[in-house]
């Protein structure tokens, strides 16, 4: 997936990979900085109950606030 888009994230390397999905090392080229990207396999958001408990674990985490852990910009869906 290197040099490929996401939407405005250009992926740079993969930083690593595990049974939730493949990490991206990406540079958004919209505000010029480098972020990291969680790719989600198909399989995990595989029905309506997955999508929300996804969408639930995103929110809950995207509320916390601490130097340790990573912050949260944007949760989004793309077909491959």
């Amino acid at each position: 997936m290197t040099g490929k888009h996401l939407s405005h994230y250009l992926i740079e390397s993969e930083l690593g990979r595990g049974g939730m999905g493949i990490v991206y090392l990406a540079t958004d080229t919209k505000l010029d900085r480098q972020v990291a990207i969680k790719v989600l396999p198909s399989a995990a958001l595989a029905s309506d109950d997955d999508r929300a408990r996804f969408y639930r674990e995103a929110k809950a985490a995207a509320a916390l606030t601490h130097p340790n852990i990573a912050i949260i910009r944007a949760v989004d869906e793309a077909v491959a």
